[in-house]
C-alpha cells in the first residue's frame, strides 16, 4: 500500500510580504507590520532587511525604531490575511486538490498520489518555491508521511536542539549520578554525532517513506507543536531532542506533561491519525466597486451600496438564497479597513430590506484617508423557496401574512442592528405542567411566533415569581388569617384546590417541598393571590405565595 505524503508550507513573512506585493519594494528598506498587543505595539510581521538589522517578531515598536531607525512600518489586518492565505490556499490546488488552510500563515497539502505529475517530490518542492519566488513570497516546506512530521521539517529541518543549560539537566550532573542513569546512547560514549541534514538542501525536507523517526530524531522536541513552557520544562530534563522523548514511556510522559504531548508525538511519528480536512468550496456571494478617486462621504458611501445591492440580490435570487447577515467592508488607501455587519432576522434578497440595516451603520465607519473600494458580501446566507401560484383565497391570506409579517421582521432586523439581534427575545409554550416552566425564551430572529397558546384547565395569575414564605397555620386548608410580606391579610374566598407533583425524574431545588395544592385567594385588602400549601418532602410543609391576579 503507498504511503500517505504529506506537503507542509509556511509562509513565515506572509503578513509583511503582502504588503510589499503591494506598494512594492521601498528601496530594500526594513519593513516591520504593526498590531496592538494587550495595549503595546509590536512587530508581527518582518521583511528579510528587518530581520538582518537585528529586529524580532513580538519586539516593542519603539524598541525597533530605536535600533533601526529607517525602519517602515504598516498596521496589521487580520482579515486581509485571512483573505491572502484563502488565495494561496487556491494557488497550491494545482498540487492536489485536497488542501488546508493552518492559520495565520500555513497551508497543509494532501501530495498522496500526485508528486509524479511534476517528475518527483524534490520537483514538486522546486516548482512550489519557483512559484513563490514569483510571487515575492518567502516559503518554508517539507514533506512527509504525517502532517506532523511534514510540519516539524517545514520549520525545523537543519536546526540542531538547543542546549538550555540549568541545574536541572542531567548532563550537568555529576559523574557518579550520570554513571547510575539510563544507558548512555552510542554517540555519547564517542561514536559520531548524528547528521542534521541541511534545510536548503532538498532531501533535508523530504522524510523518506515509513521513515518518520529517523527523520524527525534529531529535530528539537519544539518541532512536535507543543508549547513553550513545556518545551522548557523538557529541556531542564534533558530532553532537548524528539529521539530522547520517544525513547522515554508514554505512560510517565502522560502522568507528567499530559495527554497532549504523547498525542503530538505519536501523530508525528505516524501511529495515531492526523487527518487532512480541506476548505469546503465556498459559495461567495459578494460584489465590489472599485473607485476611480477616493471618497469620503456617507452619501458617496450610500450611492455605492445603492450600486452594489441590486446585483447582490440578483445572485442571491438566481441562487435560491436569502441573506441573513451581510458585511460592509470600505476599504481606505492606506490599506486598512472598515467594517460593518448587520443581521436580518428573516432571509431576504430584497435591496429594499438591506438598504436601512446597512444605512444604519455607516456613519460608524472612519473614512480616514479615503475610501476607494467598497465591498458588500452576504457571508450567512439561507435557502429561501420559491412561491407557487395559488387560489383567490389563498393569495389574499398570504398578502395578509406578508403585510403583518414583514414589518415584524424588518423592525426586529432595525432593533439588532442597534442592541444585538441576540437580545430580542419572545415567549413560547413549552411542554411542561410546572407553572414556571409552562413558558420558554427564544430569540426572536431565530424563531417563529407562537401561533396558539394552549389553555389551562384552570386560570393562572398574570405574575408570577419565586415562592414566598407566608406565616400561617400549618394545615392543608385555606387559614382564615395570615401575614405576608410583612402584612396582615384576612381571607374573604377561596377556590380550589389545583394538585401538582414535582417531576420526579429532575432535582429541582425550589419543589423539594413536594406536592403542592395551589388556591385562588381573596383578601380582605383586595389582593387576590396565588398561594399553595407544600405537603413537604425534602424540606418541611408549609404555605407559600407564587403569583397574583390582576
Amino acid at each position: 500500500m503507498a504511503h500517505r505524503r504529506i506537503l507542509s508550507l509556511w509562509f513565515p513573512r506572509m503578513g509583511a510580504e503582502r504588503l510589499l506585493r503591494r506598494m512594492g519594494d521601498p528601496m530594500g528598506a526594513p519593513f516591520a507590520v504593526v498590531a496592538d498587543r494587550g495595549g503595546a505595539q509590536v512587530l508581527v510581521s518582518l521583511s528579510r532587511e528587518a530581520s538582518a538589522a537585528g529586529l524580532s517578531r513580538g519586539q516593542g515598536l519603539r524598541d525597533a525604531m530605536a535600533a533601526c531607525p529607517g525602519l517602515t512600518t504598516r498596521w496589521h489586518s487580520a482579515p486581509a490575511d485571512t483573505a491572502f492565505l484563502a488565495a494561496l490556499r487556491r494557488w497550491a490546488g494545482k498540487f492536489s486538490p485536497w488542501v488546508a488552510e493552518e492559520a495565520p500563515d500555513a497551508l497543509i497539502v494532501d501530495l498522496t498520489g500526485c508528486a509524479h505529475l511534476f517528475g518527483g517530490e524534490a520537483e514538486l518542492l522546486a516548482q512550489v518555491e519557483q512559484d513563490c519566488a514569483d510571487l515575492g513570497l518567502s516559503v518554508q516546506a517539507g514533506i512527509a508521511d504525517t502532517v506532523g512530521a511534514a510540519w516539524a521539517l517545514s520549520r525545523y529541518a537543519g536546526r540542531r536542539a538547543g542546549s538550555s543549560r540549568s541545574g536541572d539537566a542531567i548532563d550537568m550532573e555529576a559523574p557518579a549520578t550520570r554513571s547510575r542513569a539510563a544507558k548512555r546512547r552510542q554517540w555519547e560514549r564517542g561514536g559520531d554525532a548524528p547528521q542534521i541534514r541541511d534545510q536548503t538542501r532538498p532531501e533535508g525536507r523530504i522524510a523518506p517513506p515509513g521513515k518518520m523517526h529517523g527523520a524527525l530524531a534529531a529535530l528539537p522536541v519544539a518541532a512536535l507543536r507543543l508549547d513553550a513552557n513545556t518545551v522548557a520544562e523538557l529541556g531542564r530534563l534533558g530532553l532537548r531532542r524528539v529521539d530522547d522523548l520517544a525513547g522515554q514511556p508514554r505512560a510517565a510522559l502522560a502522568r507528567r506533561f499530559g495527554q497532549a504531548l504523547v498525542q503530538r508525538l505519536d501523530q508525528a511519528l505516524g501511529t495515531a491519525p492526523e487527518p487532512v480536512s480541506p476548505a469546503a468550496p465556498e459559495v461567495r456571494f459578494a460584489v465590489r466597486l472599485t473607485l476611480p478617486e477616493p471618497i469620503g462621504l456617507e452619501a458617496d458611501v450610500m450611492a455605492a451600496i445603492d450600486r452594489l445591492l441590486p446585483a447582490l440580490c440578483d445572485k442571491l435570487r438566481d441562487n435560491g438564497r436569502g441573506a441573513r447577515r451581510v458585511r460592509l467592508e470600505c476599504h481606505r488607501t492606506d490599506h486598512t479597513m472598515g467594517v460593518a455587519e448587520v443581521g436580518l432576522a428573516r432571509p431576504a434578497h430584497d435591496p429594499d430590506r438591506l438598504r436601512p440595516l446597512l444605512a444604519m451603520k455607516v456613519p460608524e465607519i472612519e473614512a480616514g484617508f479615503g475610501i476607494d473600494c467598497v465591498r458588500i458580501e452576504a457571508h450567512v446566507t439561507e435557502p429561501v423557496s420559491e412561491r407557487q401560484h395559488r387560489g383567490h383565497a389563498e393569495a389574499a391570506e398570504d398578502a395578509v401574512a406578508r403585510l403583518t409579517g414583514t414589518p415584524m421582521d424588518d423592525l426586529i432586523g432595525r432593533l439588532g442592528a442597534r442592541v444585538g439581534l441576540e437580545r430580542i427575545t419572545r415567549q413560547h409554550p413549552a411542554d411542561s405542567h410546572i407553572p414556571e416552566k409552562e413558558v420558554k425564551v427564544l430569540a426572536a430572529a431565530w424563531s417563529e411566533p407562537a401561533t396558539e397558546w394552549p389553555r389551562s384547565p384552570v386560570p393562572r395569575p398574570h405574575l408570577i415569581w419565586p415562592s414566598e414564605a407566608v406565616t400561617a397555620e400549618d394545615t392543608p386548608r385555606p387559614p382564615p388569617t395570615f401575614r405576608w410580606r410583612n402584612r396582615d391579610l384576612e381571607l374573604i374566598e377561596a377556590t380550589g384546590p389545583e394538585r401538582i407533583a414535582p417531576e420526579w425524574w429532575l432535582d429541582d431545588p425550589a419543589w423539594r417541598t413536594g406536592v403542592r395544592d395551589y388556591w385562588r385567594v381573596t383578601c380582605d385588602s383586595g389582593d387576590r393571590l396565588w398561594m399553595y400549601y407544600a405537603h413537604g418532602a425534602g424540606l418541611s410543609s408549609g404555605w407559600f405565595c407564587q403569583g397574583a391576579f390582576a
